[in-house]
């Protein structure tokens, strides 16, 4: 990603797509997606260059990076973006997602939603953007057909690998914006795949503990009005990440629940009673982990 120029006041950011790798589709995938779309919550795509095998996509520039830089550094310990401000950061996301699944003529399913692909304007206004990854579908398909798994690891949706927890549909979206509301609360990346740590704690069922143990989520929290929206959001990201996509809410009852008292929310089903995913320890923060999966192979 370059920073580019268009005049003395116009900025953007310039995405150079790697030729070397697949047939274009993510190119294809990007423009195609992204020319269609205006939410305030959405990245704005400025134009794009297909010369020969030179191909970039040129966005608006957004000053203050990503979101993952804010909630797994010395930053976010700092609170540079109090709890208020994470908190609207969320809803905007969940905003955004909502505009993508039921605001425009064709569903938008991102299938890559994670705190690195939410870029923030001057005012730390959310915006998605990376639309690589993303599958088209009618409003109507509550399914959606893949021959092959997508997205980042740790961000993935059950059923994007396994059929067994259900069809894939924009519940793979909710699942992985779940896990970047645990990210949030938890200051920390969910991720950090080594032989070391497979027996340890897995991170949300870490944060799962707390709450059912009816202890408050101090992290990073000052005051008790911190801690209630650390704790909503610590709920609401829980409810995401159930392991069937029927027992996750929607990205709009998702947004009625951000929008809600946090104190009126009731707890999820405990989505650990049974087998889950690679366990990763929660007394220690954890390294970024970098592995992008864009073709994956499929397990029925």
């Amino acid at each position: 990603m370059f920073k580019g120029k268009l005049s003395n006041e116009i900025y953007v950011a310039v995405k150079i797509l790697n030729t070397s790798m697949g047939n274009g589709e993510e190119f294809i995938n990007e423009v195609g997606t992204m020319g269609t779309i205006h939410h305030v919550n959405v990245v704005r795509l400025v134009g794009f260059c297909a010369d020969g095998f030179r191909r970039a996509v040129v966005y608006e520039f957004l000053p203050n990076d990503s979101l993952d830089k804010f909630i797994s550094s010395t930053a976010a310990k700092n609170l540079i973006l109090n709890w208020d401000k994470l908190q609207d950061i969320a809803y905007g996301v969940a905003k955004g997602i909502e505009y993508l699944h039921q605001g425009c003529d064709q569903r938008i399913l991102h299938f890559d939603i994670k705190p690195h692909n939410v870029l923030l304007d001057q005012n730390f206004n959310p915006k998605i953007s990376d639309f690589g990854l993303a599958k088209l579908c009618s409003k109507d398909q509550s399914a959606v057909s893949m021959t092959t798994a997508r997205g980042t690891m740790g961000y993935i949706a059950p059923e994007v690998f396994s059929r067994n927890f259900g069809n894939v549909s924009a519940k793979a979206d909710v699942y992985s914006f779940g896990i970047l509301l645990l990210e949030i609360v938890g200051g920390r990346k969910n991720v950090d795949v080594t032989l070391e740590n497979t027996s340890q704690v897995y991170f949300p069922e870490w944060i799962y503990n707390l709450l059912e143990q009816k202890e408050d989520i101090r992290i990073f929290v000052e005051d008790d009005g911190d801690a209630k929206i650390a704790k909503k959001l610590a709920i609401v990201g829980l409810w995401c990440i159930q392991w069937h996509p029927m027992d996750r809410p929607s990205i709009k009852n998702v947004v009625q629940m951000l929008e809600g008292e946090g104190d009126k929310l009731t707890m999820p089903p405990n989505p650990f009673a049974s087998v889950g995913p690679i366990k990763i320890s929660a007394n220690v923060p954890t390294k970024r982990l970098n592995n992008e999966l864009e073709v994956i192979p499929e397990l029925e």
